[in-house]
C-alpha cells in the first residue's frame, strides 16, 4: 500500500496547524495540514512495516501514524500536543473522534521539560542569527514566544490553548520587527521564568495517562484485524 493512500484512504484525524490554528495569519500564510492515519492491522503481518510517517501527499501536510502519534503525545512532544489541540479540527472519523477525547491523558509535568527544551534549541538559532546577522528571524522569534505563552499557560491551567487570543497584536509586532531584540530577549526570559514558578504549582499529573492510551490502541488495532476488507497490495 503506497503512503498516500494510507493518508487518502485511512486518516482518522486531520487539521490545520502553524499561523492559521495559532490566530497569527495574515495575507499570503500558508495553510499546513497534520493528520494522524490508522495503518491497517494486516500490514503490521508483513516484513516491511507500514511507514510512521508521511509526508504529503499535498503541498505543507504532514501525517503520523497512530502509534507513532500516541508514542510521541505521551513523550510529551509540543507539535503533537499542539496537533491534538488545534481549533481548526477538518475532519475526524470515530476513532478520530476517541482520539480527541483521550487529549487530557496526554498530558503531565513533564511539559515543562519539553517545551522549555525545545524553546532553549529554537532561542540558541535565534542568539546565533543575532550574532551573524546582527538580527534575528522575526517570525522565528514571534513563534517562539508564542510556545513559551502556550506552556507557561498550560502549566498554570492544566489546559493546553494554541489560539493566542489578545497577545495576536504583540506578536505580530515581533514578526514585523517592531520590538528590538533586547524587549524580545527580556520577553522571552520572563515567561521561561513564569512557566518554572507555575510547573511547582501545576494541577497537571505526574504521568500521562499511558494505560488508558494503550488501552484505545489495543481496541482500534484489533478492529482493524477483524474487519473485513483486507488492505490491498
Amino acid at each position: 500500500m503506497r503512503p498516500e493512500t494510507l493518508v487518502a484512504d485511512h486518516t482518522i484525524y486531520a487539521c490545520v496547524m502553524g499561523s492559521r490554528a495559532f490566530g497569527l495569519a495574515t495575507e499570503g500564510s500558508d495553510t499546513d495540514r497534520r493528520g494522524v492515519f490508522l495503518a491497517p492491522t494486516a500490514l503490521f503481518w508483513r516484513f516491511d512495516k507500514p511507514p510512521t510517517h508521511v509526508e504529503g501527499p499535498a503541498e505543507e501536510q504532514f501525517s503520523w501514524e497512530l502509534e507513532r502519534f500516541c508514542e510521541l503525545a505521551l513523550r510529551a512532544n509540543p507539535n503533537i500536543l499542539e496537533c491534538l489541540h488545534s481549533p481548526l479540527v477538518e475532519y475526524a472519523d470515530a476513532t478520530g473522534r476517541e482520539l480527541l477525547e483521550l487529549r487530557g491523558a496526554f498530558l503531565s509535568r513533564a511539559v515543562h521539560e519539553t517545551f522549555t527544551r525545545y524553546a532553549q534549541g529554537q532561542r540558541r538559532k535565534l542568539e546565533a542569527d543575532v550574532r551573524s546577522h546582527g538580527a534575528p528571524r522575526w517570525k522565528h522569534a514571534m513563534h517562539l514566544l508564542r510556545l513559551l505563552i502556550s506552556a507557561r499557560d498550560l502549566l498554570r491551567t492544566g489546559v493546553l490553548t494554541i489560539d493566542v487570543g489578545e497577545e495576536r497584536a504583540p506578536l505580530l509586532a515581533v514578526k514585523r520587527g517592531e520590538v528590538p531584540w533586547s524587549g524580545v530577549e527580556s520577553w522571552m526570559t520572563r515567561l521561561a521564568e513564569e512557566a518554572a514558578e507555575a510547573a511547582r504549582h501545576t494541577p497537571l499529573p505526574e504521568e500521562p495517562d499511558r494505560r488508558r492510551v494503550e488501552d484505545f490502541l489495543l481496541r482500534t488495532r484489533r478492529a482493524s484485524a477483524l474487519r473485513s476488507d483486507r488492505p490491498r497490495p
